[in-house]
């Protein structure tokens, strides 16, 4: 018979080593009732060791590796310029936006152009470099520290120029977004500037393609009731909507090539 903590870090290595696990098969497993694997798991997840899901649990990813920009870029292309295009939808003429560093919304910089009139503050070179020559922009950079990994500008300079900004909506990328732990990426320098973008807006919008979901990285950002409305793609776990929507999220759904739907 095993201890309490001996059984649950039992079942914190089997889910982890098998990915997920039922209620019904860890009983069986470790012998004991469902009562008790219930309890065992929210207890596991309050320690975040899994995430619990409806009938069971799933590993928590822990990914702190970053690619290069120019690597990431091609990842899931078609479902990050469904979601730019469904974000740019959410845009109107003479809004003041911040465009925060990623892949995501770099893609969101292209779809700018098709405007008249907005202001655009962003760290990221790429957005600048794609949106510099654009008349119908007045851009602000904000400066600070260049990260070569992904070309994002952080740093005390970086934060002080979003903290002295107030616009209309913050487009925010992600390197993981869980429902327990919520926004994470693998730098603290990045997950400051992210932080100083969350308050600078009055609407805040994430930007993550269903890759990002159940993934943890270094770095805390934000919890999700931080976020007002998140894009994603139908690749996204149907739970997933329904955990983003239970933390008061609002969640539009993009087909590759689509506009995508509210939930």
């Amino acid at each position: 018979m095993l201890f309490e903590e001996e059984r649950q870090q039992k079942i914190a290595d089997y889910v982890q080593t098998r990915e997920r696990a039922s209620v019904q098969e860890l009983a069986q497993q470790f012998q004991v009732s469902e009562s008790t694997v219930r309890r065992d798991l929210k207890i596991l997840e309050e320690s975040r060791q899994l995430r619990r899901t409806h009938g069971g649990a799933v590993a928590l990813v822990h990914d702190n590796s970053e690619p290069p920009f120019m690597e990431k870029e091609d990842s899931y292309r078609a479902q990050k310029e469904a979601i730019a295009k469904a974000a740019a939808a959410m845009i109107q003429e003479g809004d003041t936006i911040v465009l925060d560093s990623g892949t995501t919304t770099y893609y969101l910089a292209k779809e700018l152009k098709a405007f008249k009139q907005l202001t655009v503050v962003t760290n990221s070179v790429m957005a600048a470099q794609e949106l510099l020559t654009h008349q119908g922009i007045d851009l602000v950079l904000t400066g600070g520290s260049l990260r070569h990994e992904t070309l994002a500008m952080v740093g005390p300079l970086t934060e002080k120029a979003l903290k002295s900004v107030y616009v209309d909506k913050a487009f925010l990328a992600t390197n993981g977004l869980d429902p327990v732990i919520g926004l994470t990426t693998p730098n603290i320098l990045e997950a400051s500037a992210k932080q100083s973008i969350l308050h600078s807006a009055k609407q805040v919008i994430l930007l993550a393609d269903h890759s990002k979901y159940g993934k943890v990285s270094f770095a805390k950002v934000a919890e999700l009731p931080d976020i007002d409305h998140c894009i994603t793609d139908d690749g996204m776990p149907e739970n997933a909507r329904e955990e983003l929507e239970a933390a008061g999220i609002s969640v539009t759904v993009v087909h590759a090539g689509g506009k995508g739907h509210e939930l």
